[in-house]
């Protein structure tokens, strides 16, 4: 069922938040069902990977701020990649209450397979959108994920 046709009376700044609602929902449900498909892991697996691989060693504290979720959600993100055998934890060398994660050799592989989707998925919204406007858009986007009010 595709949405109506925008309101006569409806300015873009009226409707920009639920476009970005609507166009967040259809992203991560077309990406975690693709990156399923190819490595076996949700978008939400996969950013945490990249955050471990990119920073081996970081605690879920550091891990919840990177991926701008609750620590109560990491926690439970990192339980079911640590049961996937996709992360490890170990003890941090100096805060006795924190662990510190590890990619596994399954996680780079979750990665790796993974790969050819993003890029698929990334030249299909370049291809949608013309590369200026996927490099405004991608850059506008990162400025409101990290926007202070």
């Amino acid at each position: 069922m595709s949405e109506p046709g925008p309101d006569p009376g409806d300015t873009p700044d009226a409707r920009l938040f639920f476009h970005l609602q609507r166009a967040a929902h259809q992203l991560r449900t077309t990406a975690d069902r693709r990156c399923l498909a190819a490595a076996g892991i949700t978008t939400a697996q996969l950013g945490a990977l990249f955050a471990v691989r990119e920073q081996p060693g970081v605690t879920q504290r550091e891990l919840a701020g990177v991926l701008g979720l609750r620590e109560s959600a990491v926690t439970a993100l990192v339980t079911r990649l640590t049961t996937a055998g996709l992360v490890t934890k170990q003890a941090h060398p100096r805060e006795h209450r924190a662990v510190t994660l590890e990619l596994t050799s399954e996680g780079a592989d979750a990665l790796r397979a993974a790969q050819p989707e993003i890029d698929r998925f990334n030249g299909e919204m370049r291809a949608l959108l013309g590369e200026d406007e996927f490099v405004r858009t991608a850059a506008a986007l990162s400025r409101l994920a990290h926007w202070e009010p």
